[in-house]
């Protein structure tokens, strides 16, 4: 038996390994040019509440004509199947220019049980995605039952692919975006028309769906979908499913073909630019600042630091003077509370620093937002590579303050962000499985995430542990620490830690929020991000007030003789993403039409997913900011 078995998994990687090299050949451009009547697929793919984005269904969990035995099902790529698509081949026929007066799909049945379904599905405003596009043998899995995958075939399709991601990580997400052939359609499944003798309406079923394709020469370009034959929902009725294919020619190019799914003049609205030039200005206040504490009030500091002809007298009076800032030289470069956690934190969030900047640039250059799930394939990919800098950052800053438990700090920094997303996603996942929701990660996926994480991610972080350790990893600190630590003095509470830190995030929240509301209409309103030149120059505008005003707080605070600024430095920049979950919560109320359990815990589990990912990039960068800032203005004075 056990022969049987590896000669089965030994054919099947064989026949992967053939497809995955042959794959690059068939997916350039001349792949999406068709020939005279040739077939070409409709995938039907998920239904749901319309106001529910992230509550999704498999298409046929409504008693729709199921096609015939074992239909083709089709996988995209990690992403796609993280975003909760599930292609199956519809069986329609639809051939290359050939037109369609009236098809039939199928018959359908009504019973008690299936009008109950339809008219709930109607009232809670179902809409349903359709693709079209050539058949792709390259990614394709034969589904025993529901989310029941042939495991052999999904590990290896899902494994194989890494292969791909050790030679060329990048190729694979950009060019799915790029080469992307299917296009999308979208529909609702009925209508409530209105009925005297019923206050909510009568349920009706759209039973015609007319398509309407456009091509360039042998290209498909553009699909429009509209529907009519509205039919009552009564049990014991028999409906013929019926369909029309157009087509009509169009001069749109190849390349051009997804900007009519592009709102222009909802990401280019006048406010838009507005707020870019306002946070512009914030930058500009900011960085004047920080300028006028360095350049001003630290510059005298330094010259009466830096006399040498001072007679005994006039030393007397300027150490009698002193307050502030100068008096905790001996304490300030005292290692923080819990080292080993705020060195994961900082090295996580240089990394995610990192990570979303580069992702942003490659979603400029390659317009990932064309294919389905090709940015969290992009943002996985480039997450497990860039994990030798948390490594290194960690690994360099722990060892700097005199941390001795490197391997403790290496663990928890490889772990620690994953770990946390994975704790949010496990009970999101629970109620999507609880649901019989398409959000449901199959197991075959989570066995690659972790399999990414084990042998891309936690190595590179382990390398960057051990470099950051010997090459960074001397202590350099401008001033000695002393044994006994300096009392602090109780202040004004305006000055206290906790209301830095709180205070510290409000100037970079209203740098990005309104951003922020762009970003999560596309998330939760079904538009399609594509701005990410403004997405950048947001990104370094956080990045700069984040800093500035990091530095800002951190010099109040030390002139409050409270040496304690490396959390309070940390808190202060990542109180942002508390204001940001704030807005998120002001966003689901009064922007949306958001309802129920399954999308509530959604849309709030997500969201603090993206806060905590936020919160420690921001620390990471506040701390690192106050870091260099402190180390500046302590290295011109005589500390001893």
């Amino acid at each position: 038996m056990s022969s049987s078995v590896f000669s089965t998994v030994g054919s099947l990687s064989l026949f992967a390994f053939i497809v995955l090299f042959l794959s690059p050949a068939f997916a350039s451009e001349s792949d999406h040019k068709y020939q005279p009547e040739e077939p070409i697929t409709l995938w039907v793919n998920k239904v749901g509440p319309y106001n529910n984005p992230q509550e999704t269904y498999n298409y046929y969990s409504l008693p729709f004509c199921h096609p015939g035995a074992n239909p083709a099902h089709k996988w995209g790529g990690l992403g796609e199947v993280l975003g909760g698509n599930e292609l199956i081949d519809s069986q329609i026929d639809i051939k290359f220019k050939k037109n369609v007066e009236k098809g039939s799909i199928c018959q359908l049945d009504l019973d008690e049980a299936k009008v109950r379904q339809f008219k709930d599905a109607i009232e809670n405003n179902y809409w349903f995605e359709f693709f079209v596009g050539m058949f792709s043998f390259s990614f394709f899995y034969i589904k025993v039952g529901l989310r029941d995958y042939f495991v052999y075939m999904v590990l290896l399709e899902h494994l194989l692919y890494l292969p791909c991601l050790f030679v060329d990580a990048m190729y694979c997400a950009l060019h799915d975006a790029e080469s992307s052939d299917d296009l999308p359609l979208w529909g609702f499944i009925g209508e409530l028309h209105p009925d005297k003798n019923s206050d909510n309406g009568k349920q009706v079923l759209n039973t015609h769906k007319n398509i309407v394709i456009k091509y360039n020469n042998d290209q498909i370009i553009h699909v429009n979908l509209t529907q009519d034959g509205p039919k009552p929902l009564e049990a014991g009725r028999m409906l013929d499913m019926t369909y029309s294919i157009k087509w009509i020619p169009t001069n749109v190019t190849f390349a051009r073909r997804f900007d009519v799914y592009l709102d222009y003049p909802f990401f280019e609205h006048q406010i838009h630019w507005f707020s870019v030039f306002n946070s512009f200005m914030m930058v500009i206040f900011l960085t004047g600042l920080v300028s006028m504490i360095l350049m001003r009030t630290l510059r005298n500091d330094y010259a009466k630091y830096a006399r040498e002809d001072d007679d005994l007298e006039t030393l007397e009076r300027d150490v009698s003077e002193e307050s502030g800032w100068k008096l905790v030289h001996g304490d300030v470069f005292r290692p923080p509370r819990t080292l080993v956690l705020l060195s994961a934190v900082v090295g996580t969030g240089a990394q995610l620093a990192l990570l979303v900047l580069l992702v942003i640039l490659l979603a400029i250059v390659g317009t990932l937002y064309v294919g389905r799930g090709a940015i969290v394939t992009t943002f996985i990919l480039c997450y497990a590579f860039t994990s030798f800098i948390s490594g290194y950052v960690s690994g360099g800053m722990y060892s700097r303050n005199g941390g001795k438990n490197w391997i403790k700090s290496m663990i928890l920094t490889a772990s620690l962000f994953p770990f946390m997303c994975f704790g949010i996603g496990f009970i999101l996942n629970t109620i999507a499985i609880f649901y019989g929701s398409l959000a449901a990660i199959p197991f075959g996926t989570m066995v690659v995430v972790f399999v990414i994480w084990a042998f891309i991610s936690f190595p590179l972080a382990l390398l960057g542990t051990v470099v950051g350790r010997n090459w960074s990893g001397a202590p350099n600190n401008p001033c000695r620490v002393k044994t006994i630590p300096r009392p602090i003095p109780e202040k004004k509470w305006y000055l206290t830690p906790s209301v830095v830190s709180m205070m510290g995030g409000l100037l970079p929240f209203g740098s990005i929020f309104i951003e922020m509301y762009f970003v999560f209409t596309s998330f939760w309103n079904y538009k399609v991000y594509y701005v990410y030149g403004f997405m950048l120059l947001v990104f370094l505008i956080l990045i700069i007030v984040t800093i500035c005003v990091t530095i800002v707080g951190t010099y109040f605070l030390l002139n409050a003789e409270n040496y304690h600024w490396q959390w309070t430095s940390f808190f202060s920049a990542a109180s942002t993403a508390v204001y940001v979950y704030l807005y998120s919560i002001y966003y689901y109320y009064v922007k949306t039409k958001m309802s129920g359990f399954f999308q509530t815990s959604f849309y709030f589990g997500y969201t603090l997913m993206f806060c905590l990912g936020l919160g420690i990039l921001c620390g990471a960068v506040g701390y690192l900011g106050s870091n260099l800032f402190v180390r500046r203005i302590y290295r011109n004075i005589k500390c001893d």
